[in-house]
């Protein structure tokens, strides 16, 4: 639908356009101390309008016109069109482009038609299927009886949901927990079931993506069961394959329609790295630099200055607020009548509390607001003088999202990019190019993942049997094996008619989606046993270790206890000035070759199956500025992974020989140089794999066991693999290009966080030799061949 970004004629004017917002950021900075290293000028896009289909329903026609709809634009009118005639559809097109009005469309005209239709809608996240609900009332068409299903609704209204609503708005969890184990209850809504509406579908990537891809496998055999044959219709932001991403995600083959006809104002893209700073060093005496969150607030109350309408983007709840406060604290000195201009927004407000902010900042009432990604996710605030991304958020999928909240029609706006002290912000902010010219990622799943495929089999025989026609539909082949292994395990039974679900007891509450499974870790604050949440229990070592530091809605608690076999980790309210970082020691054990091919006579790179051996040795102590105030030993057991890893390795004379070609090592500087590169290459996978650096891990040898020669290990962090390695494997030439150019890049003298440091080093980042990594690199990328392995 039309952007709801611009305010009403009362409001003040906009505080210029994005070329001028930028000078006068600047303004008073010296040159040689400018943070700026790049300015992209993204043209305006005028609007294609498309037409309304001839099956639309006049009175919804009338409804959408009342409210300031006009005319479709042509991306609506195709996706449409596409959907209201049966097929499935994802439609991948930018920020504020309306993608909603899209399935309003084919479902709305689906429900005025037969009395009988009904609708799902399903969303990563409450706030954004709590929005899309409220559009649909605002049209005011009697009989669609929209209605939310979520963990926030009432017993005696989700009774009413089940007896009478014709769209039910919800979310993947919902629909695992509640919807498909008790279908036979929801009987009305699959037999009138027309269309399963999937918004922000790219935000199903990894795990979480693959239980997702087996979730809507089992709502389909569901609605199939009941006699119905819904179509899918996928909304994401811009995406790479999105037609495979929606294939990949149903199980159906589906239009991808990606041509945005929306209008969108003019941007100028800053790339902005923060300095050096001269008084703080970080672990090992090396330099850091401004956080990103500090660099922002100090932006932001800049751009406030200017009375110019933005937001700034921070990946933390607890940053979003200290983002906010560092701003009206900045505010305060120069215009305290500025200051209470700036709020927070974030998850954990309350709903109203939401729509009061987003009313304050459309009226000017407000002229900044500092979110975590709850303001990227669908919510509609666009057209913004500026907006600030406090880090890279993980993927340019995600990136273009957070910054399409900028531009005017007819005016330029400003986007901002602070680099983090990060090898991969800080190789994006010196090669513009992975920004402006590179495409957006493929979103990386894998359903057939053994540790999410079967769970999701014992659901699906616990909701109905499973015949042997369903398989094809789980993964074929991989199907059939799982189902045995959980026939052979006492899980399933086999029964002439299908596999049968054992136990009087649905395994649905054993399946955490967001997870890999198994039994999640409680966070219970000691003194009054309220549960805060939960954690998966890979992560619990990691997150919520004795000391930990556990952020939960903004408020902050400290770690007492962690006991694994009971699955709870024992906290108390206490809000100290430092984070922590644990400190992990891993090995890794190569149990399965699956692909490999030579670099070089000396060089080899591999993909394959390896269990990781992991252990939480201690914590570090860290104040937001980066300093360290010092680490902590814990005791805590070994946890073991197995899971997919790409390995690259070099013979002895490659690193340490004189030949040309060689990296000439000395011996005693081999072990640093290989260390410095792996953490160098976790910190870039993010680039080429839709990861963060946190789903995955790393192990460097210089003499590896199983390969038996110096080895660098890159590893998914879940259970079975979540697809990161392969997209290594085979992005390994340019994703270690781009490794190597980070390194270099990075204007420390020895190595620091921008480059080859890593956060959750277990060896205290040492040893780490900077210019021995790049050695190494060198001799990996010198070799063109890609010769087959034996």
């Amino acid at each position: 639908m039309s952007s709801i970004g611009e305010g009403p004629s009362g409001a003040e004017p906009h505080g210029g356009n994005g070329p001028e917002l930028l000078d006068r950021v600047l303004a008073g900075t010296p040159p040689a101390e400018s943070p700026l290293r790049h300015v992209e000028r993204l043209p305006a896009r005028p609007a294609r309008h498309g037409e309304w289909p001839e099956w639309v329903p006049a009175r919804v026609l009338r409804a959408l016109r009342a409210r300031g709809t006009e005319l479709p634009w042509s991306h609506q009118s195709r996706a449409a069109e596409a959907a209201h005639g049966g097929e499935h559809v994802v439609l991948a097109t930018g920020t504020a482009s309306g993608k909603s009005l899209a399935y309003q469309l084919p479902v709305l005209a689906a429900l005025e038609r037969d009395p009988r239709a009904t609708a799902l809608y399903l969303s990563p996240t409450k706030a954004l299927g709590a929005d899309q609900l409220r559009a649909v009332e605002e049209l005011g068409l009697d009989g669609i009886r929209p209605a939310t299903h979520d963990g926030d609704t009432p017993t005696e209204e989700r009774e009413w949901t089940r007896a009478h609503s014709r769209w039910v708005f919800t979310n993947p969890d919902m629909l695992h927990h509640s919807i498909l184990p008790r279908h036979h209850r929801w009987a009305r809504l699959f037999r009138g079931l027309t269309h399963v509406v999937v918004d922000e579908c790219h935000t199903y990537r990894g795990v979480f993506g693959s239980h997702i891809a087996l979730l809507l496998r089992r709502l389909h055999r569901i609605a199939r069961h009941h006699g119905s044959h819904p179509v899918f219709v996928l909304a994401s932001a811009t995406i790479a394959e999105p037609a495979q991403l929606g294939q990949r995600l149903t199980g159906q083959r589906c239009l991808a329609v990606t041509e945005d006809g929306s209008p969108r104002g003019a941007r100028a893209v800053a790339l902005w790295e923060p300095p050096l700073l001269d008084e703080i060093t970080g672990e090992n005496g090396v330099p850091v630099r401004r956080s990103a969150g500090a660099e922002t607030a100090r932006v932001l109350s800049d751009l406030v200055l200017e009375s110019a309408r933005c937001l700034a983007f921070v990946r933390s709840r607890v940053g979003a607020e200290l983002a906010a406060v560092g701003a009206g604290r900045a505010l305060r000195e120069v215009a305290p009548e500025l200051a209470d201009r700036v709020a927070a927004y974030r998850g954990g407000y309350l709903p109203e509390q939401r729509r009061e902010l987003e009313r304050a900042l459309l009226s000017g009432k407000l002229l900044a607001l500092t979110t975590t990604n709850a303001l990227e996710l669908g919510v509609d605030i666009s057209g913004l003088d500026a907006v600030v991304l406090a880090g890279y958020p993980g993927t340019l999928a995600s990136f273009w999202q957070q910054a399409g909240r900028a531009g005017r029609e007819g005016g330029d706006a400003l986007v901002v990019f602070v680099a983090r002290d990060d090898p991969l912000d800080t190789y994006l902010v010196h090669h513009p190019s992975a920004v402006f010219d590179k495409p957006v990622e493929a979103t990386v799943l894998d359903p057939g993942n053994p540790h999410v495929l079967h769970p999701h089999l014992e659901c699906a025989a616990a909701e109905l049997p499973l015949g042997e026609h369903d398989l094809d539909a789980f993964g074929g082949a991989a199907a059939r094996e799982a189902v045995e292994e959980l026939r052979s395990a006492g899980r399933l039974r086999a029964r002439p008619k299908g596999w049968y679900w054992t136990s009087r007891t649905p395994p649905h509450r054993t399946v955490e989606l967001r997870g890999s499974g198994g039994q999640q870790v409680m966070v219970v604050e000691g003194d009054t046993g309220r549960v805060l949440g939960t954690v998966d229990p890979e992560s619990a070592h990691g997150l919520v270790h004795p000391g930990a530091v556990y952020l939960h809605r903004g408020e902050s608690f400290v770690v007492d206890e962690l006991d694994t076999e009971e699955g709870i980790a024992l906290v108390h309210a206490e809000d100290p000035e430092w984070h922590t970082t644990p400190r992990e020691e891993t090995d890794i054990t190569v149990l399965e070759t699956q692909r490999g091919h030579r670099l070089a006579p000396s060089v080899a790179a591999h993909l394959g199956s390896v269990e990781v051996t992991s252990r939480v040795v201690g914590y570090l102590r860290r104040l937001p500025s980066g300093e360290i105030l010092d680490q902590a030993p814990l005791d805590l057991p070994a946890r073991r992974l197995t899971t997919l890893a790409v390995w690259y390795t070099l013979d002895q004379e490659s690193l340490t020989g004189s030949a040309p070609g060689s990296a000439g090592l000395d011996p005693a500087r081999v072990p640093g140089a290989l260390h410095a590169a792996e953490h160098a290459a976790i910190g870039l996978l993010p680039l080429f794999a839709t990861c963060d650096r946190w789903d995955i891990g790393g192990v460097s040898t210089a003499s590896h066991p199983d390969t038996g020669e110096a080895t660098v290990f890159v590893h998914d962090g879940h259970p079975g693999g979540a697809g990161f390695a392969e997209r290594g494997f085979a992005a390994l030439h340019p994703w270690l290009a781009a490794t190597r150019e980070a390194i270099v890049s990075c204007e420390c003298p020895a190595g620091c966080p921008s480059c080859v440091q890593s956060p959750k080093c277990g060896n205290g980042n040492e040893p780490l030799d900077k210019a021995g990594a790049v050695a190494v690199l060198d001799v990996v990328l010198a070799g063109d061949q890609a010769v087959p392995t034996e």
